[in-house]
C-alpha cells in the first residue's frame, strides 16, 4: 500500500506527521510546510492516487476514506499528529457521493485517530461550517457553525462540527483542533479550482487586468481569502504546540466587487442578484457549471472572520494579503498552471 517503508517506524528525531488529502490545493502546501520545518522528522502523505511528487522527509500511502476503504488504524499507528484534509467537491448534483466521502470517511478518520492512540487531530473545518453572519464587522470562533443548509459543502462542514463536539467528550485527553480558513487560493491549484467551480465556461487565458470590463455587486458578496501556504503555515503551528479548539484563518483585506475590480482593472456594476442566481442555477442544471447556486447563496451569507486566537496562540501571521493570493490564483488560472499531483495536474 506505501510506496516506501512508513517514516511512522523510522522517525528519531521530530513530530511524525499523517496528511490524510495530502496531495490537495491544502495538502500539497501542508505536506511542503511540514517538509520544510525542523520541527518534523517524517511526513506520511495518504491520497487515493501516489503523485510523481516527492518532497523531503515524505512517504506516501495510497487509501480511500470511504466507509469501505481500508483500515486506516497502521497508517495511522505511531504519529504525533494527524492533518486531516480530505474533501470532495463534487459531483454537486449527487450529494450523497459527497457525503459518503466527507462526513462517513471524515468520521472513519476521527475514529481510527483515537483506535490508534494519536495525541493530536487537527481537522479542516471552514468558514462554511458558519451560520450566516455581519459583512460589516468580524466574529471569533464562539459565533455558531450550523451554516447554511441548502449547501452540501456547508451543511457537511457544519455537521462535522457536530460530530467533533461529541468526539472530544468522548475522548478528553486527545487533543483537537478545528481550522476554519476562508477560501483558500495558490497559483498551482489555479487548473483543480478551475475544474471544481468553474467548469469549461471560464475561459482562463481571459481572465487578466483590462479584458474584462466590469465586475458584478451583490448585496452580501463580500469575503476573505488566504493564500494555502498561510493556511499551511498555521496548520504546521497547530501540530507542534498545545492548542485545541477552534482557529479562524484569514488575510486581510476583505474582498468585494470594488477590491476585485481594482485587481482585474474594471469597474464595478451594481446588479440585483436574483437573475446572476437564477442564470448560475439554469447553467447548473444543465451541467454547464459545476458550482451549485447553492453555495452562491452561501457566499452571498458568510460572515467576517477574526483571526485574532490564531495570532495570539499560534504566532500566526499570513505573509501573503488577500488580494496578493487572488492575484496569484489568477496569474495561474491564466497559465493553467498545476503540480504533479492527481488533484493539481494542469
Amino acid at each position: 500500500m506505501t510506496t516506501r517503508p512508513s517514516p511512522m517506524e523510522s522517525a528519531d528525531d521530530g513530530l511524525r506527521v499523517v496528511v490524510v488529502g495530502a496531495t490537495g490545493n491544502v495538502g500539497t502546501s501542508v505536506v511542503q510546510a511540514c517538509a520544510d520545518s525542523p520541527a518534523v522528522g517524517s511526513v506520511l502523505g495518504i491520497a487515493r492516487r501516489v503523485p510523481r511528487w516527492r518532497p523531503a522527509k515524505t512517504a506516501w500511502a495510497a487509501a480511500d476514506i470511504e466507509p469501505d476503504g481500508p483500515d486506516l488504524v497502521p497508517l495511522f499507528a505511531g504519529a504525533d499528529a494527524v492533518i486531516h484534509l480530505a474533501w470532495k467537491f463534487q459531483p454537486t448534483h449527487h450529494p450523497v457521493q459527497t457525503w459518503s466521502t466527507n462526513v462517513l470517511g471524515s468520521v472513519r478518520v476521527f475514529e481510527a485517530v483515537a483506535a490508534a492512540g494519536v495525541p493530536a487531530l487537527i481537522h479542516a473545518s471552514s468558514v462554511g461550517a458558519y451560520s450566516p453572519g455581519p459583512k460589516d464587522r468580524a466574529v471569533d470562533e464562539s459565533w455558531p457553525t450550523h451554516g447554511w443548509p441548502q449547501a452540501a459543502y456547508t451543511r457537511e462542514k457544519a455537521y462535522l462540527e457536530r460530530v467533533l463536539d461529541a468526539f472530544e467528550q468522548s475522548h478528553p485527553g486527545l487533543r483537537v483542533v478545528r481550522m476554519r480558513p476562508a477560501f483558500l487560493f495558490k497559483r498551482t491549484a489555479a487548473s483543480e479550482q478551475r475544474r471544481i467551480f468553474a467548469g469549461r465556461l471560464l475561459p482562463g487565458r481571459l481572465v487578466r487586468p483590462g479584458l474584462i470590463p466590469a465586475v458584478p455587486e451583490l448585496a452580501g458578496l463580500t469575503f476573505q481569502a488566504l493564500h494555502t501556504d498561510d493556511a499551511a503555515a498555521a496548520y504546521l503551528s497547530a501540530a507542534s504546540r498545545p492548542v485545541r479548539g477552534p482557529f479562524n484563518l484569514a488575510a486581510e483585506p476583505p474582498l468585494d466587487a470594488r477590491v476585485l475590480a481594482g485587481i482585474l482593472r474594471a469597474r464595478p456594476l451594481s446588479v440585483p442578484t436574483a437573475p446572476v442566481r437564477a442564470a448560475l442555477a439554469a447553467a447548473w442544471r444543465l451541467h454547464l457549471v459545476p458550482a451549485s447556486p447553492d453555495l452562491f447563496d452561501a457566499v452571498l451569507r458568510l460572515p467576517l472572520m477574526d483571526s485574532s486566537r490564531a495570532r495570539e496562540e499560534l504566532d500566526w501571521r499570513p505573509a501573503h494579503t488577500a488580494v496578493e493570493a487572488v492575484e496569484e490564483f489568477l496569474a495561474g488560472l491564466r497559465d493553467g498552471a498545476g503540480m504533479p499531483t492527481a488533484p493539481l495536474a494542469a
